[in-house]
């Protein structure tokens, strides 16, 4: 019988992961001033103990006015490398690659935490010390009425971002993390730079698709330039808008050929985001709905992979790989729901032959022994 895939290894240039499970950057909306803390620590190491083969640390804004919220994590400065040195050097103890997501969130900033209502700074936010700042976009559009007005970037402004996102990727690697992904999805900076709906410049830097592109392939150079040749690097995009006359999947095979050809290894591939939250487009959502677009554009573009979305059981995920639709599965929410997702799945695969081989020894050994008398009973009852 052949032997599944989603627990078997896999490597990108040097990095091997130890199968093919990603946690996904799952923002927490808790740093103080960028810093992360006891409570990220805690977080992300249930997913190391839980069996990931990788591990995404959320999106770390690359300058203190890129945060989504006041509570977002963030590498403009040294002062941020210790408490996430800590945080790679766990991860990597328990076998998962340490990874990091470098982001900037563009007219989508100075917002809300999501418990807070998830919409514009208001002065319920205002009475807790939570004021609005200045905000940046490719062209001056607000996200939605009632929405803070962004400034429309200029070039020397975006030379700087290139240097931030290039000093960060510098941090993260001081830091200890493995592999880095650039985001441009879900209407942050980058994305509204791609998407027409966010682009309406008339420079060479908008207009056609070449023109919206340009920024975030620069961006996509540095940071490659930046990281070390042997660690892979990574782009989260949305494969569409999901919104008329917005990106298209079409748009995003052409724009992961040209990732591709800077030396991107891998394209997330999530979708919507460029009018609101990432979960409130008109695309229908059901278990593994993004899926195609994984499939697409490993196909089209022929660069790998991963597929995220709704993947919620076991052979679902190995259906995805053994089919070709992706190299690897992400999981977010679920991952929440159960931190231990990848050991269950591994079990749920083998069958008979599951065991807790494959558990931290702490939990495993005590398990094993249990599962063991828990044999013995049924096999008593059964007699």
């Amino acid at each position: 019988m052949a032997q599944p895939l989603l627990p078997s290894p896999l490597s990108l240039r040097s990095v091997t992961l130890r199968n093919r499970i990603v946690v996904s950057p799952l923002c927490q909306y808790s740093a103080v001033e960028g810093m992360a803390n006891d409570w990220h620590f805690a977080h992300l190491a249930r997913f190391a103990l839980g069996g990931a083969g990788m591990v995404f640390v959320e999106a770390t804004a690359v300058h203190r006015d890129g945060r989504i919220t006041h509570g977002d994590m963030g590498l403009w400065s040294d002062e941020q490398v210790p408490p996430l040195r800590r945080i790679a050097a766990f991860l990597k103890s328990q076998g998962a690659v340490p990874a990091i997501q470098l982001a900037h969130a563009g007219r989508k900033a100075s917002m809300q935490r999501p418990w807070h209502g998830n919409g514009p700074l208001d002065d319920s936010d205002r009475a807790r010390g939570e004021t609005a700042w200045r905000i940046v976009a490719p062209s001056p559009l607000p996200m939605d009425e009632g929405w803070l007005m962004p400034v429309e970037l200029g070039r020397a402004e975006m030379a700087m971002l290139r240097e931030q996102w290039r000093v960060a990727a510098l941090r993260a690697i001081d830091a200890g993390f493995e592999v880095v992904e650039l985001h441009s999805a879900h209407g942050y900076l980058l994305n509204t730079f791609l998407s027409p709906l966010g682009n309406r410049r008339n420079d060479a830097y908008g207009g056609d698709r070449a023109g919206r592109m340009r920024f975030p392939l620069e961006i996509a150079e540095t940071l490659r330039a930046a990281w070390p040749k042997d660690r892979p690097v990574f782009v989260r995009i949305s494969s569409v808008d999901g919104v008329d006359d917005g990106w298209t999947l079409e748009d995003s095979i052409a724009y992961a050929q040209e990732l591709k050809v800077r030396g991107i290894d891998v394209i997330d591939c999530s979708s919507g985001g460029i009018a609101g939250s990432a979960t409130a487009q008109r695309i229908p959502r059901r278990p593994g709905f993004q899926v195609p677009f994984a499939e697409r554009i490993r196909r089209e573009a022929e660069i790998k992979t991963m597929a995220v979305g709704l993947i919620l059981e076991p052979r679902q995920a190995e259906d995805i790989l053994e089919k070709g639709q992706a190299d690897l599965i992400a999981i977010g929410r679920q991952a929440l729901f159960d931190p231990n997702w990848p050991l269950h799945a591994e079990q749920a695969l083998a069958g008979e032959a599951a065991d807790f081989a494959h558990w931290p020894v702490q939990a495993g050994w005590w398990l094993e022994r249990r599962e063991a008398g828990l044999r013995a009973l049924r096999r008593q009852r059964d007699a």
